[in-house]
Formats: C-alpha cells, sequence, structure tokens
C-alpha cells in the first residue's frame, strides 16, 4: 500500500480492504461484548497485580515483571512473545508480541508502555479502590489499564474466533516515560513495526475522558542556547567595544522568540532553565548548573534549555528556522548560538486518522457508549504513537483507561470504562478486518 500519501480517496483505492459503515452488533459482537463482561472481574486482578509491581522506568528488574506478568496472556491466545533487552538504550527494554493470520485484512500495531513515572522512591505505590466506581493507583491510567484493555479486546477476538485470522504486532514499550538513548535504539521496535504494519492503534489514556480520542499528537524536543558577550566593567555596558553583554543578549532572543512564534496555533515553545553570570556550569544529566556573577561585572556567558512541541514537521522546522535566524542576528560584541534535539516527533492530523476515528466511534455508538471526538492537540502530548507517523496510512491513541491525575499521587481510574473501552476496542479491530 502506498505510504506517502493521506488522502483518503487515494488510500482506499489503493487498499484491498474497506472500513464499512455499521448500524448495530452483529452476532460476532455480540459474542465479544458477553466475554468481556464475564471476564471482566479477572481482567481488574489482574490490573491490580500489574499496578502493585513498581515499575518506575529506572527499576529496570520492576518494569520486566510487569512484562513476565503478561507474556503468558498474549502466549494463552496465540501470540509469539519476546522480551527485547534495553542495555543498548539504557533500559529495561521492551515486550514485543506477535500473531501472523492469513486474513486479507489490514496489519495492526498495538502500542502501550509498562513503565511508570513512580520510581521505588516514592511514596504513591500500591492499588486503592476508593468507592465502587474509581481507584487509585501508580501507572493504573498511564497506562497499566490500557495494557489491559489492549489484552481484553484481543481476547475477546480470540474467543470469537476472529484473532487467529489477524495480522497483529504488540509493542509494549519499557521507557515512554523516560526514553532511552539514543532513541534510534530506544524506539527502533516501535519504528519497524510501524514499517510493516498498516494502522497504528495507542492504548494510552488520552485526555482522560471517554469520549475523545487522538488523531494527532504534538512532538516533543529540546533546545540549548549558549550565548557569550564580552566581559567588562558594568560602568561600559553598552559601549560601542562592550556591547551589551551575554544576559542582555538572551533577553532579546527569548522575546524574539515569544513575539514572532506565540501566534503559531498549536505551538508552544518554553525556556524551562536559564543561568547566566561571569562564569557558568550546567550538568545535562541533573537538569541543573551554577552561576557566578557580580552586579559590577557584564556578563560573559549565558546558557538557556527548553523545549519545543509542534503539531507537526513542518510546523516544527518553520519554528526552528525563526528561531536560528533570531538568534543569529546578534547585539554588538554578543554572540549566541542554538542546538535543537529531535525528541519525540508530532503525530499530524490526517485524513485516514480522521476515517480510524469514524470507525471507532461508530462502535461506540453501536455499544451505546455515544460518539467520540477528536482531542485538540494543544492538550495532548507527546507518546509513543508519534513514531508512527508517516509510516502508517491510519493512527489513533487515547484508547486507554479513563481517569485523572495522571503522573501524581492522585493517579485515578474510573473502574467502568475499563469493560467499555475494551469492547471499543475489540469493535474497531474486528470491523477493520470485516
Amino acid at each position: 500500500m502506498t505510504r506517502s500519501t493521506f488522502n483518503a480517496a487515494v488510500l482506499f483505492l489503493a487498499m484491498s480492504w474497506q472500513l464499512p459503515t455499521f448500524a448495530q452488533l452483529d452476532s460476532t459482537e455480540q459474542a465479544m461484548v458477553e466475554f468481556i463482561d464475564n471476564s471482566n472481574a479477572a481482567a481488574e486482578e489482574l490490573l491490580i497485580e500489574s499496578v502493585n509491581i513498581n515499575s518506575g522506568t529506572m527499576n529496570f528488574a520492576g518494569v520486566r515483571r510487569v512484562g513476565e506478568l503478561l507474556m503468558p496472556h498474549f502466549d494463552a491466545i496465540g501470540f509469539e512473545t519476546r522480551w527485547e533487552d534495553g542495555a543498548g538504550f539504557g533500559r529495561a527494554g521492551h515486550l514485543i508480541a506477535e500473531i501472523r493470520g492469513e486474513g486479507n485484512g489490514p496489519k495492526l500495531l498495538l502500542i502501550g508502555h509498562l513503565d511508570t513515572v513512580f520510581e521505588p522512591s516514592n511514596p504513591f505505590q500500591r492499588f486503592e479502590r476508593i468507592d465502587a466506581e474509581r481507584a487509585a493507583g501508580p501507572g493504573i491510567t498511564d497506562m497499566k489499564g490500557g495494557n489491559l484493555i489492549m489484552l481484553q479486546a484481543l481476547r475477546a477476538l480470540n474467543a470469537s474466533g476472529q484473532l487467529q485470522d489477524m495480522d497483529i504486532t504488540v509493542v509494549l514499550t519499557g521507557d515512554e516515560e523516560l526514553s532511552g538513548s539514543p532513541l534510534s535504539l530506544s524506539k527502533k521496535a516501535l519504528i519497524d513495526a510501524a514499517e510493516y504494519a498498516d494502522i497504528a492503534i495507542g492504548f494510552e489514556d488520552g485526555d482522560g475522558n471517554p469520549a475523545t480520542a487522538n488523531i494527532s499528537r504534538r512532538g516533543s524536543s529540546d533546545w540549548t542556547l549558549q550565548v557569550k558577550g564580552t566581559p567588562a566593567h558594568s560602568s561600559q555596558v553598552f559601549r560601542e567595544d562592550i556591547g551589551p553583554g551575554a544576559i542582555y543578549e538572551t533577553a532579546r532572543i527569548l522575546l524574539l522568540f515569544m513575539e514572532n512564534l506565540q501566534q503559531e496555533e498549536n505551538l508552544t515553545f518554553n525556556p524551562g532553565r536559564i543561568l547566566g553570570g561571569s562564569e557558568i556550569t550546567h550538568d545535562t544529566q541533573s537538569s541543573s548548573g551554577t552561576a557566578f556573577g557580580k552586579n559590577n561585572v557584564v556578563a560573559e556567558s549565558a546558557l538557556v534549555t527548553g523545549d519545543l512541541r509542534a503539531v507537526s514537521l513542518e510546523q516544527l522546522e518553520r519554528a526552528r528556522s525563526t528561531m536560528r535566524e533570531i538568534v543569529a542576528a546578534n547585539f554588538p560584541q554578543t554572540s549566541a548560538e542554538i542546538e535543537f534535539d529531535d525528541g519525540y516527533p508530532p503525530l499530524a492530523p490526517t485524513e485516514g486518522n480522521a476515517e480510524l476515528l469514524r470507525v471507532y466511534s461508530g462502535a461506540s455508538l453501536d455499544l451505546g457508549f455515544g460518539s467520540v471526538a477528536p482531542v485538540n492537540p494543544r492538550v495532548a502530548g507527546a507518546a509513543d504513537v508519534s513514531f508512527t507517523s508517516g509510516l502508517v496510512d491510519m493512527a489513533i491513541d487515547g484508547l486507554g483507561l479513563s481517569g485523572s491525575g495522571g503522573h501524581t499521587i492522585n493517579e485515578t481510574a474510573r473502574m467502568s470504562a475499563l469493560p467499555s473501552q475494551s469492547k471499543r476496542a475489540a469493535l474497531l479491530m474486528y470491523r477493520l478486518y470485516k
């Protein structure tokens, strides 16, 4: 199939499979719904067991334990599983599961992650039932709940006799919350799977609202600005042969970033750390540094680090070009340079992604759960699904467990979303093949 275009008309003419419209559940779909209802209690128990295993990104043993917990459940429904070691990129590794059916439908890539932001030193470590509807726990929504929704949907497909004809790759990464380095190795399994697949489906928790899903995500990359000035006694600042110094030049650059770029829709650029003075040190590993300077000395050095989030590669490069131009036009007797780190790419909104959302929303409507609308990318952070951008014909994310308080000790899930989201995901995959 063509991978260089996202025009819906061309896309669907090129495909040997079509995305149909449904008005009601067929007998297979009804059987999948019943299976999910009947097995939901066991799924909750597996979710609790997963949440109670600490899998902070840098707890390599814990990340692998979560993978080992899930592996037999994929094996039991016909997947071949393996653990990809992460030593080459400084992380625990990834769980890969594959089933290669002989059906004529699209090749699917299902994406999740095993790690959380809660390392063993964090006091937030255990699942806790709050009431009949809500439960708290580290990673319960981000994204151990999503992993279970994925598994439940696949189990329902298997129980109804559909899974054996499907071609599905599952990638559960072990470093979504704190990516390993280099990214070319850290995300290789994901990128390889995307190059093989036609459709990518991510099970992150999105914005926590089951009435929405992500068909675009802004990328996240870093930038570092380094500025040099001419040191001198402060009484000589602005003199033609002295200039304003590094701190004034840095302020000029940051102000122009804001004036020239803030009108770009869905683009943000944030300076998160700044150091300036006669002498500075910077430790990238600890995100810290030191600065020494006196009020009566013109600053010689300054450094700023920040992030840049764009909704498309075109927007990202346009912003970078503008920033480079601003940095290059210096105050007298100063110099500056800026470097960019690629980080997470954006998942641009496409016609194919919108069509995939239509099928998902249709399944939700037929299940009685209401329609599903796209999330505003302005409120959607970076995620692993972004690495599929440009490699698959369609992508969607945010099919995970609904809740609130992600990345905090208030992370809470709406437990009734476990079966409802599982049903929607199962019907989506089934309808892609029917």
